[in-house]
């Protein structure tokens, strides 16, 4: 068979085996992400795997680099990409899509042993509250306001930006009115 024809018959056996399994995308017919782990786990990853032209006589190209894959240091990356790599090493000349999704998912807590979760500046800033003695400072937020209720401060205010004299006073007569005047 030629290499094309190993693809399409690999292709094919990977939409029936993970047909509505939200871990696997098909990005395109040579081109893959699978998640290993659930979203909420902080040992979870995203392999991207794609196919060159000679798949599978030569190996996927791997790659972590996934927006996902944030919080995962660079050595651990690579750790599992070496891993990953050896599965290929030994797999060549064959169908391997589905052999090395099993073996990551099956080998996740040993890929990941040595993981320390990556914290970033953005987290960092997002997370946490600045406390003096760290030297950073919390930006505070304006008060964000209607496209209405600008348009009625607008309204209110002369041409300085200033609200005219007594615009929240309540209306005398009217309040008078309800109240009552003097008993005479």
């Amino acid at each position: 068979m030629t290499a094309n024809e190993d693809q399409e018959m690999e292709l094919e056996a990977l939409r029936s085996i993970y047909e509505g399994d939200d871990r696997f995308k098909e990005l395109s017919p040579t081109s893959f992400q699978f998640r290993i782990g659930d979203h909420e786990d902080s040992k979870a990853f995203l392999l991207d795997v794609s196919w060159p032209k000679t798949y599978p006589d030569t190996g996927p190209q791997m790659s972590l680099d996934a927006f996902f894959n944030n919080r995962l240091s660079t050595a651990t990356k690579q750790y599992i990409v070496d891993k990953l790599q050896e599965q290929v090493e030994a797999n060549l000349g064959t169908a391997m899509m589905y052999t090395l999704f099993e073996w990551a998912k099956e080998n996740q807590e040993t890929l990941m042993e040595n993981h320390q979760p990556v914290t970033n500046a953005l987290m960092l800033a997002t997370n946490n509250d600045a406390s003096p003695a760290s030297g950073i400072k919390k930006k505070e937020k304006k008060e964000q306001l209607t496209k209405a209720q600008k348009r009625k401060l607008v309204g209110r205010t002369d041409n300085k930006g200033e609200l005219p004299r007594g615009w929240d006073w309540v209306d005398v007569i009217k309040q008078l009115s309800k109240t009552g005047g003097k008993e005479d």
